[in-house]
């Protein structure tokens, strides 16, 4: 290849912008030459690692856009400490066949039982397979859903919230809601019933939601839409928190009492 060649290949890629491949444009050639590579194999290496660098990008932008409060692994929860969650079932979400399929899954359990390490993780996985995922907690829900009826913009909220293909609505049951905050919350799970998959925590069992939202008739319509789709994952376990408390406590014990008898 001669050097303006060269020179106009690199030029074009970047007016292409494929700008990997722009970058590595060298280094492949040279390791064509070295192993007497055909170009078919060139030409597919540069694609690869093109693709490659635009799908960390889209991964990593995504993420960002998901607005997770932390970002939370499966990898990284220990479901041994957790022997109240059925294995099966917790294997089965990691495969995302409730967001093809459109199902809810409801993470239900005390603070610190690790609901919201477990959302997080499948809405990542999520990310990584190619589907949207937003993350909001119930309060700021409410609020945001509430602010946007003032203005009159609840339809435009409402349709892009209803948009995700997954939706994180973390921490139901914290904080009681007015009846009309549960006309509203609702409204946002009518419009995504059937369509689009939700994951929902709580620290509430299902009899206590109509306390939670301030009217049973609201609260048993949501359940029933929810519930409909839904894998229930009923978590009793201990809280991680406590658990790291203690081994602190362990390793750093408290000093010996002294004094004079």
């Amino acid at each position: 290849m001669s050097h303006e060649a060269l020179e106009r290949l690199h030029e074009n890629l970047l007016r292409l912008k494929l700008g990997t491949a722009e970058e590595v444009l060298d280094s492949t050639l040279e390791m064509a030459a070295n192993k007497q590579l055909a170009t078919v194999d060139v030409l597919d290496h540069l694609i690869a690692e093109e693709l490659r660098a635009r799908r960390t990008s889209a991964i990593e932008t995504n993420t960002k856009l998901a607005h997770f409060p932390v970002r939370k692994r499966l990898e990284d929860f220990d479901i041994g400490f957790q022997p109240s969650i059925d294995k099966a079932v917790f294997d089965d979400l990691r495969t995302l066949r409730f967001v093809a399929e459109a199902e809810n899954v409801i993470l239900l359990g005390p603070p610190g039982v690790g609901k919201t390490h477990i959302a997080i993780g499948l809405a990542m996985e999520a990310i990584k397979a190619g589907y949207s995922a937003y993350y909001i907690s119930t309060p700021l829900l409410v609020e945001r859903l509430r602010t946007a009826e003032e203005r009159g913009k609840l339809d435009r909220t409402l349709k892009k919230l209803a948009s995700y293909r997954l939706l994180i609505i973390d921490e139901i049951g914290y904080l009681p809601l007015e009846r009309q905050e549960s006309h509203l919350f609702f409204q946002l799970v009518a419009r995504r019933y059937e369509k689009n998959s939700t994951v929902f925590t709580s620290n509430k069992a299902y009899s206590e939601w109509g306390e939670v939202l301030g009217d049973n008739v609201i609260a048993s319509a949501i359940l029933d839409r929810i519930l409909h789709h839904g894998i229930t994952l009923n978590i009793r376990g201990e809280s991680y928190r406590m658990k790291a408390r203690r081994a602190a406590g362990a390793a750093f014990p408290p000093p010996a009492r002294t004094g004079s008898r």
